[in-house]
């Protein structure tokens, strides 16, 4: 009877984790060297141009053959300098390598721990990228250019990232930390929680972060299950069916429950991204018309 409570209870946990993981990782958290943003600006800007550029034309592929929207490409261009997203993963694979005077982007094989330098990075991004996600996602949505265009567009026209070129690294700065690449089962982790991030109804329920997840028995762990499956044979095999047909049925439950979940996020997220693209582009022209009025006001003083 123990055992079988055992199994009860790590089946449960398991539906529930899937239902309400989100994000509350309990490492010290890196903080991003304002300091070296001006020495890696260019370079980011360059890797950020090319990465929205890649992930618009990954989309497109996805849905073809419907035409991608403005509004998709908004999403992409508002997310890839946030890390809690999926978009800008391609940020924990950047190591930050000195050579010489400069600090220089060097891409690796796989992802890293997020530390100081996944920070300066994101920072650095997002201070490239301001205000600019709709300018960029309209460029590339009416213009549908090659990236080397993009590249300059975003990163001298737009926002003049690589306008000149970057400082020189003092002698007597404080190197950054090694880049450490994260385990099969971290990185795993990390995209089942940013899968679920923003899903409605998580934050009143109770959270579980990457390491709990990790730590919980059998988790990923095919040894630990296969000496469980021998214990099951121990139960009686009218037990065994009960258990069984439980699990099939909370397995249905848990899926139509999740899939109901993530499609009224995606229907919020999308209404959301329209109404903050109108928004957007009501203050652009606002902007406008304040501008030109203020123009003419001058010229009827003089």
């Amino acid at each position: 009877m123990k055992k079988f409570n055992k199994t009860i209870i790590l089946l449960i946990l398991l539906i529930f984790v899937i239902l309400q993981i989100s994000e509350c990782s309990k490492k010290p958290v890196g903080v991003a060297r304002k300091e070296d943003i001006p020495y890696i600006k260019c370079q980011v800007c360059e890797k950020l141009a090319f990465q929205v550029f890649q992930q618009v034309q990954a989309k497109q592929a996805e849905i073809s053959p419907k035409k991608i929207s403005e509004y998709q490409i908004i999403e992409i261009s508002e997310n890839v300098c946030n890390l809690k997203k999926q978009e800008a993963d391609w940020i924990l694979k950047i190591d930050i390598v000195e050579q010489g005077d400069r600090l220089e982007l060097v891409e690796q094989d796989s992802e890293g721990q997020c530390n100081s330098e996944c920070k300066t990075i994101e920072r650095a991004c997002q201070e490239v990228m301001g205000y600019s996600d709709t300018d960029v996602a309209e460029y590339l949505y009416k213009n549908k250019p090659q990236v080397d265009s993009l590249v300059k567009f975003l990163c001298k026209d737009l926002t003049g990232a690589c306008s000149k070129n970057p400082p020189k690294v003092p002698k007597d700065r404080t190197p950054g930390e090694p880049f450490v690449s994260k385990s099969s089962k971290e990185a795993e982790m990390d995209k089942i929680l940013k899968s679920m991030e923003g899903m409605p109804g998580a934050p009143g329920m109770k959270m579980y972060s990457r390491e709990d997840l990790m730590n919980m028995k059998n988790f990923g762990d095919e040894d630990a299950d296969e000496e469980e499956d021998e214990d099951d044979t121990q139960f009686p095999s009218n037990l065994g069916k009960v258990l069984r047909e439980k699990e099939n049925k909370k397995s249905d439950w848990k899926q139509r429950i999740t899939k109901g979940i993530l499609d009224a996020g995606e229907t919020v997220k999308n209404h959301a991204n329209k109404v903050s693209h109108r928004i957007r582009q009501w203050w652009k022209k606002k902007k406008a018309v304040l501008k030109k009025k203020s123009s003419n006001a001058k010229k009827s003083e003089l």
